[in-house]
């Protein structure tokens, strides 16, 4: 006591410079140990499930790794002699590149091409910043190129089923609703409750009411429960003709327009007819708003 800590920890430099096992890790040498290597010989892995980077929190990264260094390793590959693939860590590269480092410290390991790409789901998939639609495009992955059941996944995720089952929901929202997700402008609470409807003019109609009036999550549970309820009526027996791809791209473009169903139908001699439909008054004035009427 009294000496300082520098005196109770006088061969700290040694044992940070020389790995666990007595050996100096060498620059871009396999190790089990982290070791760093250049940043040019680290090529990204195209399946990477990570989509979107906040530039600015990048950029706030890079300052941090400008002045400390890199704290948590990267994880890679080596798929050549000076050549590695990212496995886990893409933010982490990244923001390095930004700092102006040359090397960068990582863990090595030597697998294969599909458990590669497990690992990189897998590890990803523990990050907390990665958005709905990016963790449910990392289940979609993991089922369809590891060839794994969503009981699989929940498994190696440590996860009820039925969360996986909620994410994997949200592929098949519409594409507004998908991106406002991304964006943060939609929690999973509200998009959870949206993707429970079948009918995708209802899933719109939802969408925008969320957004326009700010419901909360327990309010557009109501509503699609509501919703749900009001079933569409059975179609006609009779089957309409088949629209031509140019209408159908002109029918799905007014639907997107005044975000609901729309129906039209052509006659052979050119005449037609166009159907929108509206849930309620509220609904059929914002349809005449969109018309400028």
């Amino acid at each position: 006591m009294g000496k300082g800590i520098r005196a109770l920890l006088d061969t700290i430099d040694e044992e940070i410079k020389t790995p666990a096992d007595g050996v100096p890790a060498a620059t871009g040498q396999h190790s089990n140990n982290v070791t760093r290597i250049p940043i040019a010989h680290i090529e990204i892995n195209p399946k990477q499930p990570r989509r979107d980077f906040d530039e600015k929190a990048l950029g706030e990264l890079s300052e941090s790794i400008r002045l400390h260094d890199i704290i948590q390793p990267i994880t890679v590959s080596q798929i050549g002699p000076d050549s590695y693939r990212l496995i886990s860590g893409e933010r982490r590269l990244r923001a390095s590149k930004m700092a102006g480092l040359t090397d960068i410290p990582a863990y090595v390991r030597a697998v294969e091409n599909s458990e590669m790409l497990e690992l990189a789901l897998i590890e990803n998939l523990q990050r907390e910043d990665l958005n709905a639609m990016e963790i449910a495009m990392s289940y979609r992955q993991l089922m369809d190129e590891c060839e794994l059941t969503q009981e699989q996944v929940a498994e190696r995720m440590k996860k009820d089923r039925s969360t996986i089952a909620n994410f994997l929901r949200l592929l098949k929202l519409p594409p507004d609703i998908q991106l406002a997700i991304r964006e943060g402008k939609l929690s999973m609470g509200h998009a959870r409750a949206i993707s429970g409807l079948n009918f995708v003019e209802q899933q719109l109609y939802l969408f925008r009411e969320t957004l326009d009036r700010g419901l909360s999550v327990r309010q557009v549970e109501q509503m699609a429960k509501d919703l749900a309820v009001d079933k569409p009526a059975p179609e006609s027996p009779a089957v309409p003709a088949k629209l031509p791809l140019a209408y159908k791209k002109i029918e799905d473009s007014i639907a997107s327009l005044f975000s609901t169903k729309v129906t039209m139908q052509r006659k052979k001699s050119g005449k037609g007819t166009i159907a929108i439909e509206f849930y309620n008054d509220e609904d059929l004035e914002r349809i005449i708003e969109k018309m400028n009427l």
